[in-house]
């Protein structure tokens, strides 16, 4: 397995797993993405995308889903480790593979820095 994989098992599927991250109120956003997030007890970090909508019909929305999904496969190395993401693109905002992976990076620092705070503290 190499560095840019991105298993079934690194992917929030089930309803609870989404609950769960949503219930923690752990979010940071930018013009693209919004991304909750939470602690896992694992050596990587598992991702979820939500799209709403309000992003345009099937076919836009699926194109964001799989954007984001290659943004986080390119750069799930440089995030930190032991969290799950859940990723809400913004509608108003067409972006690009590049914007999504520096949002990616950027949002999951802060919120990385936010939980270890609030678990030390």
């Amino acid at each position: 397995m190499n560095q840019f994989d991105f298993p079934r098992a690194d992917r929030i599927r089930s309803q609870q797993e989404f609950a769960d991250v949503y219930s923690a109120r752990q979010r940071a956003g930018d013009k693209y993405l919004l991304i909750f997030a939470i602690t896992n007890q694992l050596e990587r970090c598992r991702l979820g995308v939500s799209v709403s909508k309000k992003n345009g019909n099937a076919i836009m929305r699926a194109r964001k889903k799989r954007m984001i999904r290659e943004a986080f496969r390119l750069v799930q190395h440089q995030l930190p480790k032991g969290l799950d993401l859940i990723v809400i693109p913004r509608p108003e905002v067409e972006a690009n593979l590049k914007q999504y992976q520096h949002s990616l990076k950027q949002l999951t620092q802060k919120l990385y820095r936010r939980l270890e705070h609030k678990q030390s503290g």
